[in-house]
């Protein structure tokens, strides 16, 4: 049940969901039905338009806005939260952390050179021998933070996870203070889940950047705008399940 809850989150699967019972009602209730068509076209219609989808996603971001590591506190860890990426910045030749502003691992080996904390704990399960932590933990090495300075969490399969395990993890290595470090979207969540799981965390936020330089960018629909918006009402219908339970 909660699997579909999500994918409704996705414009286009509320809006079909939608349009399949104005089918019914078209039959008994004429006008009902097509506003009820109508609705549902326009839900994802409205959700595609790039400045419907940065004003949706800008209620969350800026509840936590980036800030430089050098205004950051000292904490006993750097927690970085896996995200899915597939870290294609791998294969350039030349890349340090100050030239990827929008990767959550670089915003963490920024604030770990930058001396905010000795050890980060990268948090991302996998199926298998592999994990999202392991691939985390050989990319960023190549922006200059040694194994030696590593901890792997490896079970977690969604943020809830991410807290409870980092949790015990960091209770078995007498971590008190983390900056959890994830993505200006997500962090409302995130850090969240993180203090219910008695942690005490200070947001580091990475923004995901989204350049609108002309009218085509800002008004003309894409697929890429939905996709956004999608994650946006994800991360709103989390923060009221979290609210609802407690």
């Amino acid at each position: 049940m909660s699997k579909f809850a999500v994918s409704l989150t996705y414009p286009p699967a509320l809006s079909l969901c939608l349009a399949l019972l104005a089918i019914p009602v078209l039959l008994r209730h004429r006008r009902a039905g097509v506003a009820l068509m109508l609705a549902a076209a326009g839900w994802s219609a409205l959700w595609s338009v790039p400045l419907a989808s940065d004003w949706l996603r800008g209620r969350l971001e800026e509840r936590y806005p980036v800030v430089e590591e050098a205004a950051l506190p000292r904490a006993d860890a750097i927690v970085v939260l896996g995200g899915g990426s597939h870290y294609g910045w791998l294969r350039r030749s030349n890349v340090s952390a100050e030239d990827l502003e929008s990767s959550r691992l670089a915003a963490g080996a920024r604030a770990w050179l930058a001396g905010r904390a000795p050890r980060i704990i990268l948090s991302g399960g996998g199926d298998g021998a592999s994990s999202e932590a392991r691939t985390m933990a050989r990319a960023i090495s190549r922006l200059g933070v040694p194994s030696s300075a590593l901890m792997l969490e490896e079970r977690s399969r969604n943020t809830r996870d991410n807290a409870r395990y980092t949790a015990a993890l960091a209770q078995r290595h007498r971590v008190r203070s983390v900056l959890l470090v994830t993505s200006s979207l997500h962090m409302p969540r995130a850090i969240a889940e993180f203090r219910a799981a008695g942690i005490d965390a200070v947001a580091v936020s990475v923004l995901e950047r989204a350049t609108r330089s002309n009218w085509r960018e800002r008004w003309l629909p894409s697929h890429s705008a939905l996709w956004r918006s999608g994650r946006a009402f994800k991360e709103y219908g989390g923060l009221l399940m979290m609210r609802l339970h407690g």
